[in-house]
């Protein structure tokens, strides 16, 4: 199989498994939808009886409200059957038509811009968080594995444990205590408010979170490519390049690093693709206006469509990241590709 079919093999089983991922959501999200909105529909009924009633000085007739009330389900569709809600609903969020909330986030109701504001507020604070752990986790990783046993790879490898096993919303609030109510070095205004204006109070209130992130995780990293490395350096092919005297410095680099590319590149797609879709707790801790902060919002407020919305994103993003491990790993390994022709 050439590396286009794989590619186009590939992208047509993640739309296939995106497309079923979303008609599944929306088969649950459209009965609470249902629920939400049949409540909605009486509240507009009721204003709409007390705003005909302070006009008029007189209540309208029963005729009127139960007019009123059937155009109203009319425009939220619950007078279609429920199957035939679901597709819609299915339809409508796959193509990104999310329409709008009836909860103001971020100033507006409109999904689509709350969410790309969310989003790009997510991607200024995590991948930026996720860049620093990949090239600080591969350095101590490859560090580790050059020289196994030794002092710092002991010290690099409990350093690493002992950061990953800690709560990041924990090692949040200890960073907040320190830096700003102990040595006060930040205003607390930062923190006790969700948005910041000017560049400058945006990169202070970035500060914290940015190092509690990178504290908690580059261990993973570090341990996780430690492990992989020196797997690689005890192949027959690493032994070789030694025995013909090639220097440590290529073989490490230029032999064993290209053989654990594989599991290497997923980590860092699955990293920096997961970082987009932030991350709840931390978000509330620090008062981050991201993807988690929204989703908690939404859960809060029971905004179904903005909670659907965003399921939806986050299974675009995971499916985008197997997409881009698959097609990087066929690239890489043309076994990978072989092996796709002969089971399709």
């Amino acid at each position: 199989m050439s590396f286009g079919r794989y590619v186009a093999y590939r992208l047509v089983n993640a739309v296939i498994i995106l497309f079923l991922a979303v008609l599944l959501m929306s088969a649950l999200f459209t009965k609470l939808a249902t629920i939400q909105l049949t409540s909605q529909v009486d509240e507009e009924v009721q204003m709409w009886v007390r705003g005909y009633t302070q006009q008029h000085h007189q209540q309208p007739t029963q005729e009127m409200i139960e007019k009123y009330r059937e155009a109203r389900i009319k425009y939220y569709r619950l007078d279609q059957p429920y199957w035939k809600r679901m597709w819609m609903y299915t339809i409508d969020t796959f193509f990104f038509r999310w329409g709008n909330s009836f909860v103001k986030v971020f100033g507006t109701t409109d999904i689509v811009s709350q969410i790309k504001t969310a989003l790009a507020r997510t991607v200024l604070l995590f991948t930026t968080s996720q860049i620093f752990i990949i090239l600080i986790g591969l350095s101590l990783g490859l560090k580790s594995a050059r020289h196994p046993g030794s002092l710092l790879d002991r010290t690099i490898s409990i350093l690493a444990m002992i950061a990953s096993s800690l709560p990041m919303w924990w090692v949040g609030m200890l960073m907040i205590l320190l830096f700003v109510v102990y040595l006060g070095w930040l205003p607390i205004t930062l923190y006790s408010q969700v948005e910041v204006s000017g560049w400058i109070n945006i990169l202070k209130k970035m500060s914290l979170p940015v190092l509690t992130i990178v504290l908690v995780s580059f261990g993973g990293w570090a341990w996780t490519t430690r492990n992989i490395m020196i797997g690689t350096m005890q192949e027959d092919f690493i032994m070789v390049a030694r025995a013909k005297g090639v220097p440590e410095r290529k073989i490490i680099y230029g032999h064993a690093l290209k053989a654990a590319a594989p599991p290497i590149i997923t980590m860092v797609i699955f990293g920096l693709i997961g970082s987009l879709g932030g991350a709840i707790i931390t978000e509330i801790v620090f008062n981050w206006p991201g993807m988690g902060r929204l989703y908690y919002e939404a859960l809060q407020l029971n905004a179904v469509r903005t909670m659907m919305a965003l399921n939806y994103m986050f299974a675009v993003l995971t499916v985008l990241s197997m997409v881009l491990a698959d097609i990087l790993y066929g690239y890489l390994d043309p076994r990978i590709r072989i092996g796709a022709a002969a089971r399709s």
